[in-house]
């Protein structure tokens, strides 16, 4: 199976952060979310993977490109937007486009085109006349048009209103049936995550919390409700994240859910009522609060 990334042991230090052992990698093909909290780490991991930054421990391949030393022939196929890049407010998208067209070889006029269409852009028009909203599907319209191998983005849909929004989402799950093409994408937004993710990566204080498909954190994650008193020491089960008493109920977050669970809680004096499934947000937190998972 081929790798569009591989990260080992990967750790960046600046004065006041470090990203820390990072140890990751995304088949080709394939659509991994990074979600954290502001200050996660997620900007300077997808800097490194753009050659943008250089790893101070371990090692970073990208296609089949070792880093910082190949970055050169491994940024052809890399496609990178950020909510903090900016175009030259005087031109056009237009004159963006030839300019991207120019450099870049793989330019996909006709595909470029249907995105003008589909955003509601209009080419001639200076972009410092775009609004925010304008101004990122801009951005990603000159990224996707050049058809990179692996697309990485970092906060694409921060700021945008509910329209723009589900446009630039919509613009990906497109890009995502391209069974050749990669991305990672970096959110705080957990339902963007959840909505296109193959893959979801926790980060918190530049460590990672967790790697797992998305279907793996929903089958094995439940909130479980249950009458009876909280047992002492319940909170070092290694399937339990967290655990709150209300009265005569207790809620159990589980991190491994089977069906042996129930008839163990049992026996310490708990008759488990329901077992829900928890929504992506919710596991994020409470693997951050009960100090990650496994």
């Amino acid at each position: 199976m081929s790798l569009a990334f591989n990260l080992s042991g990967v750790a960046k230090r600046y004065p006041h952060f470090a990203l820390q052992d990072i140890t990751l990698d995304l088949p080709e093909g394939q659509v991994m979310g990074l979600v954290g909290v502001n200050g996660a780490g997620k900007t300077t991991l997808l800097r490194l993977l753009t050659g943008l930054a250089s790893a101070d421990a371990g090692d970073v391949t990208v296609l089949g490109h070792r880093l910082p030393d190949a970055q050169v022939a491994a940024k052809r196929d890399i496609g990178f937007a950020s909510e903090d890049m900016r175009l030259y407010r005087g031109q056009s998208l237009r004159w963006h486009m030839d300019l991207i067209a120019r450099i870049y070889p793989g330019w996909d006029e006709a595909y470029a085109a249907n995105l003008i269409k589909r955003f509601d852009l209009r080419a001639e028009q200076a972009v410092g006349g775009y609004s925010h909203g304008q101004r990122v599907k801009a951005l990603l319209l000159l990224c996707l048009a050049r058809r990179p191998r692996l697309l990485l983005l970092d906060e694409p849909t921060t700021g945008l209103d509910p329209v723009a929004r589900l446009e630039v989402l919509e613009a990906l799950a497109d890009v995502l049936r391209d069974e050749h093409r990669s991305v990672l994408f970096s959110s705080h937004n957990t339902h963007d995550v959840e909505q296109l993710a193959d893959n979801i990566t926790f980060l918190h204080q530049g460590r990672l919390v967790a790697s797992a498909g998305k279907h793996d954190f929903v089958d094995r994650w439940r909130r479980i409700v249950c009458q009876g008193a909280l047992p002492a020491g319940i909170e070092a089960w290694p399937e339990i994240a967290s655990a709150r008493a209300n009265g005569s109920l207790v809620e159990l977050k589980a991190r491994i859910w089977n069906a042996e669970l129930p008839s163990r809680l049992a026996a310490h004096g708990l008759q488990v009522k329901r077992a829900d499934p928890m929504a992506l947000e919710d596991i994020f937190v409470t693997a951050v609060r009960s100090g990650g998972m496994a």
